[in-house]
């Protein structure tokens, strides 16, 4: 049945990148950001920060935060971060323009540093750190404003999979419910074309309980680069053979 071969070649690129060894993450085109974001020894708040914003916008313009900020600022340490006013941390994201939803996301970004430095001791990493259960650091996730299951699940995906943070288990890591993932399982038919978030989730858990959340680079990938919503490029999709549109 060629949605099982589909489902196995899902699952088999999932775990190949789960168990690839560490390598720095390319999250922007801008080696001195990436940098920044993958230093999570220093400034694993840069990371939790990042991850807070990203959404409404491109994902590479949200993970440049930080970068821009700190160069605003004379550095992204934490205390410089902690110095900074709600007004003057509004201000920056309105006058470079950071987000869609500069307001916003300026008063998350503040509220964000405000509970690093009150529940985590000034230390971003704590979030992630003493291997703890995949559920604990998804929790740890929603906790900071403006933060639903979407950011939290890909923030918690990308230090397991990405950083090799260890932890207990991974089978509370559930797919992004991102719009690329979801268009995907669609057209794959692993879910309807009224199908909501809550179908896409429980969907991936159906498929692979222990880590659901297995499908969502791949899926997110192919989205991205070849299962558009118009005009999709199929022909360079590695799973054009096995499409239910060539059944």
């Amino acid at each position: 049945m060629d949605q099982d071969k589909i489902l196995n070649i899902l699952i088999k690129m999932g775990n190949e990148l789960f168990e690839q060894p560490y390598q720095k993450s390319k999250f922007t085109q801008n080696p001195e950001a990436n940098d920044l974001l993958n230093d999570l020894d220093q400034f694993p708040h840069a990371f939790v920060l990042a991850s807070i914003i990203n959404k409404q916008i491109r994902a590479e313009r949200a993970w440049l935060i930080p970068y821009k900020v700190s160069k605003k600022i004379g550095g992204f340490e934490f205390n410089k971060l902690l110095s900074c006013s709600e007004d003057y941390i509004n201000t920056i994201f309105k006058e470079e323009q950071l987000h869609r939803f500069n307001k916003d996301s300026a008063k998350y970004f503040y509220l964000a540093i405000q509970r690093i430095h009150e529940e985590y001791d000034n230390n971003a990493s704590a979030i992630w750190s003493n291997n703890p259960r995949s559920a604990t650091v998804v929790r740890r996730f929603l906790e900071f404003d403006g933060v639903g299951v979407k950011i939290a699940t890909m923030a918690t995906n990308i230090l397991a999979r990405d950083f090799k943070i260890p932890m207990k288990d991974k089978i509370c890591i559930d797919i992004s419910p991102d719009v690329h993932v979801r268009r995907v399982f669609k057209r794959l038919g692993f879910i309807s074309d009224t199908s909501n978030s809550d179908e896409l989730i429980y969907c991936a858990k159906e498929l692979y309980p222990e880590y659901p959340g297995i499908f969502d680079l791949s899926a997110w990938k192919i989205g991205r680069n070849w299962c558009r919503p118009e005009n999709p490029n199929c022909s360079n999709c590695y799973l054009n053979e096995y499409c239910p549109k060539n059944i």
